[in-house]
């Protein structure tokens, strides 16, 4: 940002104006400084020898001959001075292999060398050998019953799994005797990779103070935490520092406390700066992706349409270890319900181990597999009952003074039927659809297009918040600026600019007067980690409490009238410094009264607001290919109030970007627990020669909980399109597929495969269908 400094007094509200990103000009002119661009004195470089095996007990290390292997700093288990363990939820992962292995890639030896190319040639020059053990790399292999115990809590929870969920509002037993209609669905979703541009990255030192670790990273409070055990050091003695971030979508959350902490042993050990950037085959390959997941419906249904009750079980393979897998399942099993009126529902969920690496955070937090289940599964209802989609939403949308699953009442104003209606009208739905079903007979182009509603909690869910009990600063410098302190973080998505925004506002100066801090644990306070939807609102809100803390303090010490230019703000906040000392203001995140979870019942207010949303796919199909392709799309989301038109815009370009991905092209291949397509010309994503026209729409209903009425919209993209687009392609050839990614072979294998294609239970109509109805596919 441009050291420069206004007096002029803003004219029009910065918020919801395109303000000029904080710090855009630094990177459009090269100046941004990513972790590879930073070189330490006497720096050196580190590696990882990893797993080759998904399970077993490592009998022997050997060192091969042909490297000089006095030159090398080798950290192993039994040098780490504290815990060996990267603490997530639990202290299951350990920071390096002891004595089992629990999947491929796991790290076992941590090596050091001034030479990166000699340092290839050594991690390939250690031999691990192990006595394997029985594996299992799926949901169902991990829940079969004679599976081999790969997991086992202390706790006494069933083996191979993780956490459980059950949540239940009404009596459903009492339902299925009324319904007209009992309709069974199974869904599933595969795994994907985050694919940031910037791969995982960090420089470490260890020194007597301590030890710092600068890198690229969501969430430097969680580091603090992971160094504070591995290296039993006191919180004061442990840095972190957040550099320019390449990008994360939640694979940037958990990780860097592994490679952080790798690196800080690493400079421990060698007594040298120490920096570990992977390249891109070991960053697919080790680190955490989306959770794969399964969901069963099983609906009870009225004749005209109403959901009388439902069970829903849903299911995601959490990988070896705990990690993040119980946050990701309570975000999914709570939006499994969608923005629809239950009367009787029961959610069982569960995350279960297996040998794959631990599955993480990534943008939707879950609620991408469960929506996609939901969506898909209302399609299947509206069919089987005999209506459209669309009329089918409309008689089951939540309504003001409605609950939602978890029991919470719906007291902010929302209006999903008017939002359905835009939706339809803008992208021409209605015509669409009428003009397709005229074309396709004759087309071996077959088009469609179709739907999805859905919403997303802003902020942790239930209780998190309270639990985090966030805190920011505003800390006003030697020139009178008013600098932000808070551990959010940029990574491309825009808190930077935002959270100024918030700021000039509240206090009423020119956006390029306020200052926000590098995030440096020795700096700026705890305002929770940049995920969930919850800077915008939740981190936001502060920054605009903190900045009225601030104007309220310069006002009582009687050298800021009420109203003031940009200078004579800045010439009292100097008056302030000279004659009273620092002047600085917090808030701390505080529940809001009429707001309550009872973690035990898993039932409450969930989320102190949601985003709702209407997405719309127009899709074609080349049967002659069986290439499916995305021909345009409508995302039409209420998020309370627009922060910056211009950013918002992207974040919702970018998230449905990646829902496309998630839907048609995407597909992480496992053998026997390893990615085997762990490159960028064989994981195939979309690029910008493959994305439609995305037309975004907003529409703002203030939210009290944010600033200035913002509510969370970062994942809210992420949710809506892969379910859309299969609906799309169900209305476009006229079967049923009920698997993410679908690639062209697997649409080869139903319309190249009439006996499939007519056993399919999806073929049936509402007539033949009678009162209890199938959509699993056999």
């Amino acid at each position: 940002m441009p050291n420069t400094f206004s007096t002029m007094a803003p004219k029009e509200p910065i918020v919801g104006a395109p303000a000029l990103r904080y710090e855009g000009e630094a990177k459009v002119l090269g100046r941004a400084k990513y972790i590879d661009d930073l070189h330490f004195p006497r720096m050196i470089h580190g590696a990882t020898v990893r797993s080759k095996f998904p399970r077993g007990r490592i009998t022997a290390i050997r060192y091969g001959e042909s490297i000089p292997w006095n030159e090398f700093t080798i950290v192993t288990w039994k040098d780490i001075p504290g815990e060996n363990t990267i603490v997530h939820l639990l202290k299951d992962h350990p920071c390096l292999v002891q004595e089992i292995v629990n999947h491929p890639e796991e790290p076992i030896v941590l090596l050091a060398h001034p030479d990166k190319a000699l340092l290839r040639k050594a991690v390939d020059a250690v031999t691990i050998e192990y006595e394997p053990l029985p594996a299992v790399f799926t949901i169902e292999e991990s829940e079969a019953p004679d599976a081999p115990v790969i997991w086992n809590s202390e706790a006494g929870d069933s083996p191979n799994v993780f956490k459980t969920y059950l949540m239940e509002k009404g009596h459903v037993d009492d339902v299925w005797a009324i319904a007209d209609y009992i309709i069974e669905g199974e869904y599933s979703t595969g795994a994907q990779e985050q694919l940031y541009i910037e791969n995982n990255g960090v420089i470490a030192e260890y020194t007597e103070e301590g030890v710092t670790v600068w890198g690229s990273m969501q969430c430097p409070y969680y580091l603090h935490h992971a160094l504070q055990l591995a290296f039993a050091l006191p919180e004061e003695k442990c840095r972190v520092i957040q550099v320019e971030t390449g990008g994360a979508f939640g694979g940037k959350e958990d990780y860097p406390s592994v490679i952080g902490c790798h690196a800080a042993l690493l400079a421990m050990k060698s007594g040298r700066p120490v920096k570990m950037v992977y390249d891109r085959l070991e960053d697919m390959a080790a680190t955490t992706k989306r959770h794969p997941s399964r969901t069963r419906h099983r609906t009870a249904v009225s004749k005209d349409g109403r959901l009388l009750g439902g069970e829903i079980e849903f299911a995601i393979d959490g990988g070896a270890y705990v990690t993040l897998s119980p946050v990701v399942l309570s975000r999914g099993t709570i939006h499994a319900a969608g923005p629809y009126n239950w009367p009787h529902l029961r959610i069982r969920a569960k995350a279960v181990a297996t040998n794959c690496p631990p599955h993480g955070a990534f943008r939707g937090f879950g609620a991408p597999q469960s929506i996609f289940g939901l969506e898909r599964h209302m399609d299947l209802i509206a069919k089987t009952v005999g209506i459209t989609p669309e009329e089918l939403r409309r008689r089951n949308f939540l309504q003001p003074g409605g609950t939602t699953a978890t029991g919470q009442l719906i007291k902010d104003p929302i209006d999903l039927n008017g939002m359905l209606t835009r939706a339809l009208e803008e992208s021409g739905y209605h015509a669409k659809r009428a003009e397709f079903a005229k074309t396709n007979p004759t087309s071996p182009i077959k088009r469609g297009i179709g739907f999805a509603a859905f919403m997303h909690g802003a902020g942790f869910t239930g209780s998190g918040e309270r639990r985090l009990n966030s805190l920011v600063a505003i800390e006003v410098d030697d020139e009178g600026r008013p600098e932000i302190l808070v551990s959010s973080t940029e990574f491309g998505q825009g808190t930077n600019t935002i959270l100024c925004q918030v700021a000039s506002q509240a206090l009423q100066i020119p956006y390029k007067n306020v200052r926000i801090a590098q995030p440096d644990t020795n700096r700026v306070p705890n305002s929770g980690p940049t995920v969930a939807s919850r800077t915008a609102m939740i981190v936001g809100k502060l920054v605009e409490d903190a900045s009225h803390n601030l104007l309220t303090c310069m006002r009582e010490s009687g050298l800021l009238g009420e109203t003031y230019t940009p200078e004579q703000f800045c010439h009292a906040a100097l008056a302030y410094k000279q004659q009273l000392g620092e002047l600085r203001a917090t808030a701390r995140y505080q529940a809001p009264g009429d707001i309550f979870w009872d973690d035990d019942k898993y039932r409450g207010d969930a989320y102190p607001a949601y985003a709702w949303a209407v997405y719309v796919a127009e899709v074609a199909v080349d049967t002659r290919t069986y290439m499916a392709e995305v021909k345009n799309f409508w995302a039409l989301q209420e998020v309370g109030k627009v922060l910056n038109p211009v950013l918002a815009k992207g974040q919702v370009e970018g998230g449905v970007a990646q829902g496309i991905g998630y839907a048609i092209y995407e597909k992480c291949v496992w053998k026997d627990g390893v990615m085997a397509n762990n490159q960028m010309t064989n994981y195939i994503m979309p690029t910008s020669a493959d994305l439609p026209p995305i037309h975004v729409l907003f529409e703002e209903v203030p939210s009290i909980h944010g600033p200035f009425g913002a509510k969370g919209i970062g994942e809210l993209p992420m949710d809506g399109p892969a379910p859309a687009i299969l609906n799309a392609i169900e209305e476009a050839t006229g079967v049923r597929f009920n698997h993410c990614p679908l690639l062209p072979e697997d649409i080869f294998d139903k319309l190249a495969n009439p006996t499939l294609t007519s056993a399919d239970s999806s073929q049936l109509q509402p007539a033949v269908a009678g009162p209890v109805f199938s959509g699993t596919t056999p």
